[in-house]
């Protein structure tokens, strides 16, 4: 194997672009595991770190610098998902998931700032919100084996020394998340559909119009918001089509100079609201044939940094 120079003996090291190209799968892993871009990026740091705490030769010695980087990131993150569920019960209101823009409005958290491509999560089924919510449901351990197996692609061998558990055991949970996914999921509508329904949701929102909102909401609807205690936010999910609807009415009747447009979250058609200019909630939907099932508000501001441009 080539020998490097580095920091040990001051000259550039020549690894150190192959290794840092492995930082977008890192996040694109640790965000669908945490459901948290900013975890995803402590962890990321961290696995970094632990690279480089080695001496070079010990670094030299690992065959595969990326396996071993998405071992270790998955490694943090099953750690941390042990201990998420005690930090979810100490949150302030209903926890969901960090929302992502799409590729257009990435800023990566950095005001004014173009996002570095390696920031970004890869926009695909995987991160819809409802998907994503489901994972929360999970078991850390089926959690891990079903995103690095069912989604990454990584045999259940491999899973198993991330784990600590046998393939076998690997197999079974994630067989089981996808029970749970399946029993969660509504049937897909097409892309063009929901986009037409998040529309029309927008411009009956808009006009105040609760009978129009109520024809777009399915009668057993839920709508969940996230303030984190930093931000206004019912504490508890609202149940029922008009129910929701009632609510929103107040919101928009409520907040002076709220604007509301169409923006990709997580890669579905959603909503964003701004006032005075800022981005105050992040909407994501999920949508059942012709009408809207789900809801989910983000308000937390720390979760929403990447839509932040200034």
């Amino acid at each position: 194997m080539t020998t490097r120079s580095g920091p040990e003996d001051g000259g550039p090291d020549p690894g150190l672009n192959a290794i840092m190209s492995e930082r977008r799968q890192l996040i694109n892993v640790a965000y669908r595991l945490l459901g948290s871009l900013a975890e995803a990026e402590d962890v990321v740091q961290e696995t970094y770190a632990r690279w480089y705490a080695m001496s070079r030769q010990q670094q030299d010695a690992i065959e595969s610098p990326g396996g071993w980087l998405t071992t270790v990131a998955s490694r943090i993150c099953l750690d941390l998902l042990g201990s998420a569920r005690a930090r979810r019960e100490r949150y302030v209101g209903e926890w969901i998931p960090e929302p992502l823009p799409g590729p257009a409005e990435w800023t990566g958290g950095r005001p004014g700032a173009a996002a570095d491509p390696a920031d970004r999560v890869t926009l695909d089924e995987s991160i819809n919100m409802a998907f994503l919510v489901v994972l929360e449901s999970m078991t850390p351990a089926e959690r891990v084996a079903f995103i690095l197996h069912d989604v990454f692609r990584y045999p259940f061998a491999e899973v198993a020394e991330i784990v600590g558990r046998t393939p076998a055991a690997c197999r079974q949970l994630a067989s089981s998340a996808r029970r749970r996914l399946r029993a969660s999921q509504a049937p897909a509508t097409p892309a063009v559909q929901q986009a037409g329904i998040v529309k029309a949701f927008k411009q009956a929102w808009e006009a105040k119009d609760i009978d129009a909102l109520i024809g777009l909401l399915d009668p057993d609807a839920t709508a969940i918001a996230d303030g984190g205690g930093l931000a206004s936010a019912k504490l508890h999910p609202v149940e029922g089509g008009e129910q929701i609807a009632q609510a929103f009415v107040e919101v928009v009747s409520g907040v002076p100079g709220l604007t509301i447009m169409e923006r990709a979250v997580n890669g579905q058609p959603g909503l964003v609201a701004q006032q005075d200019g800022a981005i105050v909630v992040v909407l994501a939907f999920e949508v059942a044939g012709d009408r809207v099932k789900r809801i989910w508000a983000v308000r937390n501001p720390e979760k929403l940094r990447p839509w932040t441009a200034g």
